[in-house]
């Protein structure tokens, strides 16, 4: 179970600890693209994730992805030969992704002084809540949270109705990205001064970034962003829009040109000559207007004829899709978004590929995650620990 040596990260060695999601995720992406990735789960209390979700015969299809091309291995890491097997991994490892509550890890005499210690190159990445300093940093944080405190929530939703949540792990999802990209600054830094570091990550703020320029427009106009539903205070016709036989399509006039193209496509090219349409935010006042001649033209037409005539006026739309539509979707085919990965414990599974394509050192799906614990003998053996040893360590409940 080794990376091809294509594979860009190859030889790079990641010790997961995290849980529920940003971490993992981080992990993964790392892992995706050639990384050894050794996941460390509770004896007793493995990964939430596994348990998150829809499962089949038992077994969780969440972890299936989050814990692809990972080891797995069981360590407690508050018991003395769980710490001292820690440090041993910590020397033979590039990155070592951690997600505990500040202070946890220096609780059991494992945070960065005793790490860097055993290893100098180590690049620590800590994923938190709130970061490892201020006001809230002890407290528990999920990315429900960060959703709400960023913003999120506040500009999500219809103008008269309450904010909206997202149903899935947004700001996890996005503090997962950032945390890969942290990672590989850290080692890019590394190559130039020969130390490790280590990553703050608080999933309060990439979630922030992804927002946009609301802070500076605060901060220089007193501006805050309401909630618009489906439209943008930026441009229109911009929406979703009911077609004849009862489906959805999503329209963009992000560009001028497109906004134009779209008005002569639904018969409304008078309006183009109005001073307001010159302008995305001009168009945006007068949303009403724009909807009407929009979502009337698709209302009298199937989703087929509908995508058909804007691809014909290269106007920007595209249907609203569930995912039994993007598995059957032309162009994620074409593309290979997803991918089918032979999996021992409940056969073929078809799930998300490598989140890019490399021309000439690509990514790759190994396999897909392994139940708890499933290396654990290998991992150690390999450590240099005798059967002695891990006999011992399971005697004290460390594994």
């Amino acid at each position: 179970m080794t990376a091809p040596t294509t594979a860009p990260l190859t030889g790079l060695r990641v010790l997961d600890l995290a849980t529920l999601f940003a971490g993992p995720m981080a992990a993964t992406l790392l892992g995706d693209f050639g990384a050894e990735v050794v996941k460390i789960e509770h004896p007793t209390k493995p990964d939430p994730s596994r348990g998150h979700g829809p499962s089949k015969d038992g077994v969780g299809l969440w972890w299936k992805m989050l814990g692809r091309n990972k080891r797995t291995m069981t360590l407690d890491l508050s018991k003395p030969g769980g710490r001292a097997t820690l440090l041993r991994l910590a020397e033979t490892a590039d990155v070592v992704i951690e997600n505990f509550r500040p202070g946890t890890l220096e609780k059991w005499d494992l945070g960065w002084p005793e790490l860097s210690a055993v290893n100098p190159r180590l690049v620590l990445a800590r994923v938190t809540g709130f970061g490892q300093f201020g006001p809230y940093a002890h407290r528990p944080g999920f990315g429900t949270l960060a959703e709400a405190m960023s913003g999120f929530a506040a500009i999500t939703g219809e103008p008269d109705a309450p904010p909206t949540l997202p149903p899935f792990g947004l700001a996890d999802s996005i503090a997962g990205l950032t945390t890969a990209y942290a990672v590989m600054t850290a080692l890019a830094a590394r190559e130039r001064t020969g130390e490790g570091q280590v990553v703050d990550m608080a999933l309060i703020e990439p979630i922030l970034a992804a927002l946009g320029p609301q802070p500076l427009w605060f901060d220089q106009l007193g501006h805050v962003q309401p909630r618009t539903g489906n439209r943008s205070p930026n441009n229109a016709p911009r929406g979703v829009y009911r077609t004849a036989d009862g489906t959805w399509v999503a329209v963009s006039t992000s560009a001028q040109s497109v906004a134009e193209r779209v008005m002569r496509l639904v018969g409304r090219p008078e309006l183009i000559d109005e001073p307001w349409f010159a302008s995305g935010a001009d168009r945006a006042r007068h949303a009403d207007v724009l909807d009407e001649a929009v979502g009337g033209w698709i209302a009298a037409r199937t989703r087929t004829d509908v995508l058909a005539a804007f691809e014909k006026a290269e106007a920007a739309v595209a249907p609203v899709q569930d995912v039994r539509d993007v598995m059957a979707d032309p162009q994620y085919q074409a593309l290979g978004t997803i991918t089918t990965v032979d999996d021992p414990e409940l056969g073929p599974l078809r799930m998300q590929n490598v989140l890019f394509r490399l021309s000439a050192t690509p990514g790759a799906i190994r396999w897909a995650g392994r139940p708890h614990g499933a290396d654990t003998d290998e991992v150690l053996t390999e450590l240099g620990l005798t059967p002695d040893d891990v006999t011992a360590l399971r005697a004290e409940g460390a594994l």
